[in-house]
Formats: structure tokens, sequence, C-alpha cells
């Protein structure tokens, strides 16, 4: 039965399931209520961001959650827990919601000017150290860095790389350098303003990634709500067919590579086929598609 509650000692919600406000509210409780109620209103992993939410509500690591499951949770503890549930109900992404998200083993401060990390990606990571790691002193170039995980995580584990990173978006290179300094790669890992390669110093490197926007104009709308809703458009639509922003990097990426120079593009599964045949239309050699751990073909690669 779901009603109207009312209690201010506890963590109930207009139209959530009403709890007795006789018992404490305890980790164990809150979870199980929050569950409940992410469920309701439409989360696929409502266990995930309810432990996520009520860890950071109390400043703890995940991981204390399952040590702390009869302690009870203070006023403040409840209110901010309270004010999280509430906006994750309406499809606000956990990540903005606790300001940072994991990738390639890294956390990345993340708000609403950049996309979300997400475990795809890795694969062009993976995919760009494979190359780098037999170079000597190599450099790399990301086109729309966003929070920076692409290039911060290359510097990482990399530490003979330096990479230039661009982004259109002056706010998210605001949220990238930060990333940088937070991870101690800021002495190897620079930032420039432009649009695709308007900004890019003039120099030639061995390596260039991106993670474009590739959904197709038709598609937002049939997006999740806290895909279309929150994250930027820029970031996630590329045109018609999604790939206008691919065939401007193809086109122009070979001016800014060196001679055995690799080009790297994450794209979505069905358009695997088609950047590969305009890669190799374009002049590109040994072109090659890379799946992710879902078996999608994810990244497709060649030479200059």
């Amino acid at each position: 039965m779901r009603r109207a509650a009312t209690s201010t000692n506890g963590l109930t919600v207009n139209t959530a399931p009403q709890q007795p406000i006789s018992d404490a509210w305890t980790v164990q409780r809150v979870l199980d209520w929050s569950i409940e109620y992410l469920r309701e209103h439409g989360s696929d992993s409502p266990r995930l961001d309810a432990e996520i939410l009520l860890a950071h509500s109390c400043g703890w690591q995940r991981i204390q959650l399952y040590t702390n499951y009869d302690q009870p949770l203070t006023a403040d503890q409840r209110g901010r827990m309270r004010e999280l549930i509430q906006r994750r109900a309406k499809a606000e992404p956990v990540a903005y919601l606790v300001g940072y998200r994991e990738f390639f083993g890294l956390d990345f401060e993340v708000d609403s000017s950049v996309l979300i990390p997400r475990p795809d990606t890795e694969t062009l990571v993976r995919t760009a150290l494979d190359v780098l790691k037999s170079r000597t002193e190599p450099r790399g170039l990301d086109i729309g860095t966003g929070s920076g995980c692409i290039a911060i995580a290359i510097a990482t584990n990399c530490p003979q790389a330096s990479v230039t990173a661009v982004d259109i978006s002056g706010e998210s290179l605001m949220i990238a350098a930060t990333n940088a300094e937070r991870h101690a790669v800021s002495d190897r890992v620079a930032f420039f303003e432009s649009n695709v390669f308007s900004g890019v110093p003039p120099q030639q490197f061995d390596l260039i990634v991106s993670n474009p926007p590739y959904i197709c104009d038709d598609e937002l709308a049939g997006l999740d709500a806290d895909v279309r809703d929150h994250e930027p458009v820029g970031a996630l639509v590329g045109g018609s067919d999604g790939l206008d922003v691919v065939r401007r990097i193809v086109s122009e990426a070979p001016e800014y590579l060196k001679s055995d120079g690799h080009l790297m593009l994450e794209i979505d599964g069905q358009q695997a086929e088609t950047v590969a045949q305009l890669l190799a239309d374009t002049g590109y050699r040994n072109v090659g598609i890379e799946k992710d751990l879902s078996g999608i073909q994810r990244v497709v690669h060649a030479e200059k």
C-alpha cells in the first residue's frame, strides 16, 4: 500500500511506503526502504543506487555499510539521504548526486557539464595503452575529453606519455583539470578549448583517441531518462546517423598524426563496420575493431 507520509523523524517522503516511526532508522532499515522506493520509481539498479547514496550520505566507504547494519542514522544523515533518494527517483544520475564516478580504477569528479564515464570506454583506454607501451615518450591527443577520464587514465598508466586533451566546453575543461591535479598528472596532461582540431596546438601525435558523440538525432528521445534529461546532449548526439563528428575526426586526423600514428574511436556497435570502412576509404591502414567486455564492437582503430 502506498500513501503520503509526513514523519519528520524518519526517511519517508510523499507517496513512499510508510514506516513505523517508533523504530530506529538503522542502516539496514534505511537501505531496505530506499531499495524498495527506487525500485518502484524505475531504477534498474536499486540496491547499488541505494548503497552508493547511503554511503555518501554517511561519509563512509560502501564496505562500512555491511559492518554497521544495526547503527542508527543521525538526523543529518537521514536528511541527506532523503534528499538524494528524492532526486534519484526523478532519474538524476547517481554519479552527479555524489559528484564522482570510478573509471579504470580511478575516481573522477563529475557534474552535469560532462558525460559520465562508462565501463565501455575502458576498452578505448586499454587499446590505447597497448599501442603506447612500446613507444618512447609518446604523445597522445584526446578529442572531447569531458571529465578527462581517458587522457588521465592513459597518463596514469603510461608514465612516459604526455597527453593533450581538448573539449569545446570550458566548463568541462575545468572539471578535467581538477581531475588531472587529483591524480597528479597535471604536468603531463595539457588542456585546450577546441572544436575538434580547431584549437589543437600544431604538433604530431603517436595516438589520437576520442569518445565522440555518436547517437543518432532521432534516438535521443528513446534514451533512458537519466541520460536524456541530465547528461550534456552535445556529448551524446552526432547527427542523423550519429557520425558527423566521427567523419570530421577521420578526415582531419592525418594532419596531426605521425607517419605510424594511430587513430582510435569509440562508437556504437552497429556503427563499427561503417566506421571501419570509412577509415579504409580515407587511406588508413591496418583497420581493426575491438569488442568491449560485453562482446559488443566498441572501438575502431587504424594507422595513418
